[in-house]
């Protein structure tokens, strides 16, 4: 006699299993048409960007789902699903738009899990002429939005609550690396921001974490990251991590008071990132270089790389001065709905 089968091995589609998931799909239907009435009162357009694009993206460990596209003349032409809408929507950007919106379905491959799905959604905004600060009060009124419409209190994943209501706490990468890990981070960088993995590796291996001689400065405030930091962030009210290195934004552009770090943070609810932001870089020159660098990484870990969106990069010249975000949107409904798993939220998850 075979055993009962768990949730989890039952299809999303089983009728009993789409009756238990159903109030929480409705709730997420509720926040999606609340987010669009809001994102309309402040005067941002809805666009909807092509999912096919010359590049899925340029960030080393973003990985994409390559497809052959096969014009009328028969030849293939490698194509892929975007990791992100944002190349596309700074292209509006630069086309004119000033306040810009999608939902828009992206592919991440390699991801799956609990809070990862290879096919999820994503809100991307972005306000031209607006700082990045004005990113994180659009964050803080989405999550309470989000609360209201699913009649939650507070958000909830697993057993850590965090109140959207509360005004959100802000912390800098390097003050969370001292209060969380006893690391002084910008010790291992230099004037100009780069990164010197001989002395974080000391200072990491000094507070008990695994260090080896392989492990790059960007392995190693990873490695902090998820097993020191992120473990902290976002409990009792939101967490705007701010001001990362400049190593580690490879889009935005640097602090106006600092080169070593960058105007880019990342919101934090339950444990959970939900959004990564910038004030973004608009140097064509410095992007291509910054690509570079990423997709040498990406062939020295991974043995691949993507090719550049020549036609970003040259947009990137007229793109006016402007502040992006992106959220996961199924992530903000998991939470507001207290559901254990990202694709519980999802209507039909990929298969």
């Amino acid at each position: 006699m075979k055993a009962a089968m768990s949730q989890t091995d039952t299809p999303w589609w089983a009728p009993r299993r789409h009756a238990d998931r159903r109030p929480l799909l409705l709730a997420r239907n509720r926040i999606q048409a609340g987010l669009r009435l809001w994102l309309a009162g402040e005067g941002f357009t809805e666009v909807d960007p092509a999912a096919l694009q010359i590049s899925p993206g340029n960030e080393a460990h973003l990985h994409g789902f390559a497809t052959d596209a096969i014009g009328n003349d028969g030849v293939p032409r490698r194509m892929y699903l975007h990791t992100s809408p944002e190349f596309a929507m700074k292209k509006l950007l630069a086309a004119g738009e000033t306040r810009i919106a999608a939902f828009a379905h992206v592919w991440r491959n390699r991801e799956r899990g609990a809070l990862h799905a290879p096919e999820f959604t994503m809100l991307e905004w972005y306000r031209v002429g607006a700082d990045y600060t004005d990113l994180m009060d659009d964050c803080a009124a989405m999550l309470r939005l989000a609360a209201r419409e699913a009649g939650a209190s507070v958000l909830r994943y697993r057993e850590i609550t965090c109140d959207p209501f509360a005004a959100p706490e802000r912390l800098s990468v390097a003050d969370a690396f001292a209060r969380y890990a006893g690391l002084d981070l910008l010790a291992t960088v230099d004037a100009a921001g780069v990164p010197d993995a001989m002395a974080l590796r000391a200072q990491v291996a000094a507070v008990g974490i695994r260090a080896t001689a392989e492990d790059t400065w960007s392995d190693l405030l990873s490695r902090v990251l998820v097993a020191r930091v992120e473990p902290h962030l976002g409990h009792g009210r939101m967490t705007i991590l701010d001001r990362y290195p400049i190593a580690e934004a490879a889009l935005a552009r640097p602090a106006a008071d600092d080169p070593r770090v960058a105007e880019r943070f990342e919101l934090y609810a339950c444990g959970v990132e939900l959004a990564n932001g910038f004030g973004e870089l608009t140097n064509p020159a410095e992007q291509r270089r910054r690509f570079g660098l990423e997709m040498d990484e990406k062939e020295r870990v991974y043995g691949e790389r993507y090719p550049l969106d020549e036609d970003f990069l040259a947009a990137l010249a007229q793109m006016p001065a402007a502040s992006g975000i992106a959220l996961g949107f199924d992530r903000l409904v998991m939470l507001a709905t207290g559901a254990p798993r990202v694709e519980d939220v999802m209507w039909a998850p990929a298969g």
